[in-house]
């Protein structure tokens, strides 16, 4: 329970902090109206969508280490005058979580923090870390409207654009049912993510141990 609850807090700070990414790159490059809506801090009240920052997070951690994107800052384009600057709006959210994630790594490769204590801190910790790989990943995919898609779309031909933001839900939709329907999509994808952690020296048996813990809790619970 400890454990859900450290990570909860950790992912709902990632979340703030991926959407302030968006806001102060979009600031600098233009879009004003980001301070007036207070996106220029790190207050989740400012961020938090009910439904996309907390349920369906919390329902998607719930069926398995799966690290959604949630929240949304709303960023006014026509002020952000060049493409490339537009790109660089899209991307700075996913660069925000690279940035934790490897601050996040810093107390094991220090070793502030042993792999061989399966305790609540490096556990909670590796879990936040391949939350926060796997929303990495998740976010890029070019879907809309992930930032994958955000990013490149400035460079898309304008009826391209506007039909796939139109039909961004079910392309998001198909996504997710690509995801629990076919196993190998799943079993790829979660490997990519879980080869990076090992690459990044964060033992893999910590975040096991911490969805086996939070399983147990919650058909014991």
């Amino acid at each position: 329970m400890l454990v859900f609850i450290s990570v909860l807090i950790g992912w709902i700070f990632s979340v703030c902090l991926h959407e302030f990414g968006h806001a102060i790159v979009a600031y600098r490059f233009g879009d004003y109206t980001v301070k007036e809506k207070g996106y220029l801090t790190m207050n989740p009240i400012h961020y938090t969508d009910p439904l996309t920052s907390i349920i369906l997070p919390i329902v998607f951690m719930l069926i398995g280490g799966i690290g959604l994107p949630g929240g949304a800052v709303y960023i006014n384009d026509s002020l952000i005058p060049k493409r490339w600057q537009r790109t660089a709006v899209s991307l700075a959210g996913p660069a925000m979580n690279m940035l934790l994630i490897i601050v996040l790594c810093i107390p094991f490769w220090t070793g502030l923090v042993s792999a061989e204590n399966k305790t609540l801190l490096p556990i909670a910790l590796a879990m936040l870390i391949q939350l926060q790989i796997f929303a990495v990943l998740f976010n890029l995919i070019p879907i809309p409207s992930l930032d994958g898609f955000r990013a490149i779309s400035e460079w898309l031909p304008l009826p391209v654009r506007e039909f796939a933001m139109r039909h961004a839900n079910m392309f998001l939709l198909g996504l997710f049912l690509l995801f629990w329907n076919v196993r190998a999509v799943g079993l790829i994808f979660f490997g990519i993510v879980f080869l990076l952690c090992e690459i990044l020296g964060i033992d893999t048996q910590l975040i096991r141990a911490g969805w086996e813990e939070f399983r147990f809790w919650k058909n014991h619970g």
